[in-house]
């Protein structure tokens, strides 16, 4: 039997949506700091976590879609990391993705009827209301998974049925497609939206597999940068099926789930083509499936591990942390928007670490695991401050 037995059937969802061509899962989306050390933004200059903002964070939310058919919800405790429970609402029984648009709307794919649900998300209490007009569909011959949305923006991205459809949102959450959506892109795994909001990422699971890269342009529409899709070093077809992806503004990583690693590249400034980074791809434990950004920190959800790494801010390398691998049992993860928290959904409910800002180990947090039921994909959105 498989060391994590909560995985099990969403790998084998996995299975049975490759048949149609995809599989995916959803993205954060921080808006009001950088979780990088030192960087900034248009609201503060931030270090690492809260207490290096001059301003109060807006309240903080985890959502996460389980097979029962629900949304679940949870309001973050910034000083602790404790989450706290909230109603959850009604979704689809099976979905590997979900994100939020400018953290108003939140909207979950639901594969096997061809649509979105969506949700508006109550600025204060994060509490989830069905959109009026949703379901949205997303055409006949369809079969949505992974969903992603730039920052700050009212564009939404979905993952389809070898090809990427492209939205814009408008006031009422009403997600419109663009006239010259869907864009090929071969059979798409998994989205990432670069932090700028200036390039697209999609997992190819085509043999050998690969990276395909798109330019956004001011009204969403997407153009695929010369030489996509970017091949990975080193893989064959029996491996070469790239899953979660991680953009962290510079490298883009992706898990390889057949080959136990994780390939890296670096963004090429201005066009957003890909190249390897020095050493890629990186052992990994036992089929990673999901990547996750913590600062200069990046994790790796293994079957029954989670790997974690350091990044090499000059040049994208990773190293493995001195503790690592940590032994935890999860389906999905995510962390708060200031890279804090790692949350990692089980069959207990969901457990919460801090992660140490100096060498990224991480610390139950009290009161974990916090009751919940198993969820297949997470994100967290975290409101503006007034």
């Amino acid at each position: 039997m498989p060391t994590n037995a909560l995985r099990t059937p969403a790998k084998l969802f996995v299975v049975v949506a490759l048949s149609f061509a995809l599989t995916s899962c959803g993205t954060n989306t921080p808006v009001v700091c950088n979780v990088l050390p030192s960087s900034s933004s248009g609201t503060c200059t931030c270090g690492s976590g809260t207490t290096a903002c001059p301003i109060s964070p807006g309240p903080e939310f985890l959502y996460g879609i389980n097979s029962g058919g629900e949304v679940q919800a949870f309001s973050i405790d910034h000083t602790s990391g404790a989450l706290t429970a909230l109603a959850s609402a009604s979704g689809p029984s099976m979905s590997l993705g979900v994100t939020a648009v400018n953290n108003q709307f939140l909207y979950v794919s639901d594969s096997s009827n061809a649509q979105l649900d969506g949700f508006s998300i109550n600025q204060t209490t994060g509490a989830l209301t069905p959109l009026a007009s949703s379901p949205f569909s997303t055409g006949t011959i369809s079969f949505p998974v992974g969903l992603a949305s730039p920052a700050g923006s009212d564009r939404l991205y979905v993952a389809d049925a070898g090809r990427v459809d492209a939205f814009t949102v408008d006031a009422s959450g009403v997600p419109m497609a663009l006239s010259t959506s869907p864009y090929p892109s071969g059979t798409n795994l998994f989205l990432a939206a670069d932090p700028s909001g200036q390039f697209l990422y999609t997992a190819i699971d085509d043999p050998p597999g690969g990276i395909f890269a798109f330019t956004i342009d001011s009204t969403g529409e997407l153009t695929a940068v010369s030489g996509s899709p970017f091949t990975i070093p080193g893989q064959t077809v029996s491996n070469s099926r790239p899953f979660s992806l991680v953009d962290t503004g510079s490298y883009v990583y992706a898990a390889l789930s057949g080959a136990n690693q994780i390939a890296a590249f670096s963004i090429v400034s201005g066009t957003g083509a890909l190249v390897p980074v020095p050493g890629s791809p990186f052992s990994a434990g036992a089929t990673p499936t999901m990547l996750v950004l913590a600062g200069s920190f990046l994790y790796a959800l293994n079957d029954g591990t989670i790997s974690g790494y350091s990044i090499n801010s000059s040049n994208g390398v990773l190293t493995p942390l001195s503790a690592s691998p940590f032994v935890i049992v999860g389906g999905s993860m995510t962390t708060d928007v200031f890279g804090q928290y790692l949350y990692v959904t089980g069959l207990t409910g969901v457990q919460a670490f801090s992660i140490d800002f100096t060498n990224g180990t991480l610390t139950l947090v009290a009161g974990s695991p916090f009751p919940g039921s198993a969820a297949s994909a997470v994100t967290v959105v975290q409101i503006p401050p007034p």
